[in-house]
């Protein structure tokens, strides 16, 4: 078998009943995927949306720093053209500390058009802001003092008192569904993921392992301290005892998180998503793993022969499901299914 690691991701996503509940209940899931093994917790930033009840990632991950020990944490991704870079900076170096040096730290520009223009921002306008809100942060993060002079940030020689606790800074990761941007993830060395069918995805991998090597004693390239990629792929699980057991469970759980998913776009009258949330197309693609271990097993197992990954994101906490639900499905998952990929 290839040998794989597995993570874990997270939108918060919310359901009946008060908020406070459902963060502890995501902090129980966190200490016992920790037990389990998994790599990295990886919690999605949404705005404006019953998707994303952690809005600002950072406060969610602050606690989750103190509920664990060793189990990686990090956002995928900060939106950063809604941040002040320089406050940003701050944020990510006092969760580096508090986590220990755990942090993962993922970055992006916003897949939701309508999220952007909430906050005021021309969607169409904030490839150039990512790109240089990203530039300030890592001089920042690499520097004593901090000057930058460009089209949307300027800052004059700012004393940089807090540095990350990983040197040169929390490696660095970017999620994307373009094509078009893996080359330039590859070439900076950032971690890469994605998300959709495998086959479709394949080619995301070539991409990335084409360019990577390209770039790999470029002294500009980010990420100089990752020796080895990890290029992964998100998938939702249910796992249970059979087959129909699962799949009863997701085909009852899943209402709940396809609407959170596509609200912002139904509201605006945009079908752009809606083949997203079609349970029966994701259940024949295996873009969500249902079923007993063993078919689990068999759909990860195809799952990495057929993208050429080493890294499988897992969402185990997603719609209507319960945290009795969700911790089943996780041990069962950690137990049963990734063993087989580890030596």
């Amino acid at each position: 078998m290839t040998e794989v690691t597995f993570g874990l991701f997270d939108w918060i996503d919310r359901r009946p009943g008060p908020i406070g509940p459902l963060y502890e209940e995501r902090l129980q899931l966190l200490e016992a995927a920790e037990a389990a093994g998994f790599f990295c917790y990886h919690l999605a930033e949404h705005h404006a949306t019953p998707l994303g009840m952690a809005p600002s990632p950072s406060v969610f991950l602050a606690a989750a720093a103190q509920r664990t020990r060793r189990i990686r944490l990090g956002p995928l991704v900060y939106l950063l053209p809604l941040y002040s870079p320089l406050r940003l900076i701050g944020e990510i170096c006092m969760l580096d500390h508090l986590s220990g040096g755990r942090l993962e730290l993922g970055v992006g520009r916003g897949v939701s058009p309508y999220e952007i223009g909430y906050h005021g921002l021309d969607p169409a306008r904030t490839r150039p802001m990512f790109q240089e809100a990203l530039d300030v942060i890592v001089a920042g993060m690499t520097s004593a003092r901090l000057t930058h002079r460009g089209e949307h940030y300027r800052y004059d020689d700012v004393p940089m008192e807090l540095a990350p606790l990983q040197r040169p800074y929390p490696p660095l990761w970017y999620a994307t569904s373009n094509l078009d941007s893996v080359a330039w993830a590859a070439a900076q060395g950032m971690h890469l993921v994605g998300l959709g069918p495998a086959e479709a995805y394949r080619p995301f991998v070539e991409k990335y392992r084409a360019v990577w090597p390209e770039h790999r004693d470029d002294p500009r390239r980010r990420n100089p301290q990752v020796a080895t990629p990890r290029i992964g792929i998100n998938r939702q699980v249910v796992v249970a005892d059979t087959d129909a057991e699962a799949e009863a469970i997701a085909r009852a759980v899943h209402p709940r998180w396809a609407a959170s998913f596509v609200k912002l776009w139904a509201d605006h009258g945009d079908t752009t998503y809606v083949h997203r949330v079609n349970l029966d197309a994701a259940l024949r693609h295996e873009t969500i793993l249902v079923g007993s271990p063993a078919r689990v097993r068999d759909q990860v197992s195809r799952l990495i022969e057929a993208t050429g990954v080493n890294y499988v994101i897992c969402c185990f906490a997603w719609g209507d499901l319960s945290l009795v639900q969700s911790l089943r499905s996780l041990r069962l998952f950690a137990e049963q299914v990734m063993p087989a990929f580890q030596p």
